[in-house]
Formats: C-alpha cells, sequence, structure tokens
C-alpha cells in the first residue's frame, strides 16, 4: 500500500492553510530516523489508504526524495468539526519486529442468537501483537459460530495468528462473551432514564 507525500517547510499555526488546501501536515519518527521528517500528503488520497490499511497495514511512502515504511501511530481530528487535521507515522524497518495493536472483527452467525434473546459480544476490540511490518494481521477475525452455548467465552489464547505473529497481550483476557438481550435493554431503559431525569432537573 503506497501514499504519495511531499516535505513540509511550514509549521505552527501556517499549517492551517494547508488544511484549507485539503494538504494534512504529518511527522515521521522512530530511532533510525535520526530528526522527524515533517510532510504533507493529500486528504482524501489519505482517507482511502488509511480505511484500507487502519493501524496494523504497513504503508509505503514515496515522493521528494522520501521513501519510508510506517505504520499510522496517531490521527488527530478537530473536535469541532470532526475533520483530520494532523497524522503521525511510526516508520519501521521490513526487517525489524514491530509490536501493533490489531483490531478484532466479528464474522458470521451464531445459532444462539437466531432467537433474538442472546447476543455475542465483543468486549475487546483489538489486541496487542508482534511480528515483522508485512505480516502483521491487517484485523484479527473471530467467527461467531465458535460460540453454541450462552456459557462459551473466547479468551485471547484461543486465537491462533500462526507462527509469524506473535500474541503480547493478556491471554487470560476475554474476547468474545454472550450476553442476554433482555440485560440489555435494561440497561439502555436504566441509560434513558437517567438522562431523563437529569434534564428535567
Amino acid at each position: 500500500m503506497k501514499l504519495t507525500v511531499k516535505k513540509r517547510e511550514v509549521v505552527w499555526k501556517a499549517v492551517k492553510n494547508l488544511r484549507k488546501a485539503s494538504q494534512i501536515p504529518w511527522v515521521i519518527y522512530w530511532k533510525h530516523v535520526p530528526t522527524p521528517i515533517n510532510v504533507m500528503f493529500d486528504k482524501n488520497e489519505f482517507l482511502k489508504v488509511f480505511r484500507a490499511a487502519w493501524e496494523s497495514t504497513p504503508i509505503d511512502l514515496e515522493g521528494d526524495g522520501i521513501k519510508e515504511l510506517v505504520l499510522i501511530h496517531w490521527v488527530a481530528t478537530n473536535f469541532v468539526t470532526d475533520m483530520l487535521s494532523h497524522v503521525d507515522f511510526l516508520a519501521v524497518s521490513a526487517n525489524e519486529k514491530v509490536k501493533a495493536e490489531v483490531p478484532v472483527i466479528l464474522v458470521w452467525e451464531s445459532s444462539i442468537e437466531k432467537n433474538n434473546e442472546w447476543r455475542i459480544e465483543l468486549i475487546k476490540d483489538h489486541i496487542l501483537v508482534e511480528a515483522l511490518p508485512r505480516e502483521l494481521p491487517h484485523d484479527i477475525q473471530i467467527d461467531r459460530s465458535r460460540i453454541a452455548t450462552v456459557n462459551d467465552v473466547i479468551f485471547v489464547r484461543d486465537i491462533d495468528l500462526g507462527k509469524k505473529v506473535a500474541i503480547k497481550d493478556d491471554l487470560d483476557q476475554a474476547v468474545v462473551t454472550v450476553i442476554s438481550t433482555e440485560d440489555l435493554w435494561s440497561e439502555e431503559e436504566t441509560t434513558v432514564e437517567a438522562s431523563t431525569e437529569k434534564t428535567s432537573e
């Protein structure tokens, strides 16, 4: 996955003019980068890459004499406009293992959800792993159909990512469990009632 970049001389408050032109400022840093590199990129191009890469897929940054393999480290948005304002990239070596938080997603269906009395609940949405950058999984998919009874729980230790990826998270932490939809509705009703009481005050 590739993103075209340009070196950036503009810093501090002056970067607002870049944002108006749909150019997003960002910084590359890591131990093999002696001095953080200030660069910029097209917002729309980045959003396409970000939606496909997320945090754990390495990106090849190229352009204006720059050639770096990076992971997305931090994305900042304006809390008022919800618009992208700044990005930090972590430069990595293709031959050196790195740690990354990989998103967890649920796939397929479980038979216990069909009567609408129970629901599969994802309670841990990222797992910390270690691997070579290009071996990092894009996501960790958990098959709902593995949940056969209401007492089933999938823990971090139950996830197999192969020999090239090591899990560095708490192995005893639950990732997926089952909850009663009746309990869920009760929680929602309690939240609504609390909100109504606060408003009336």
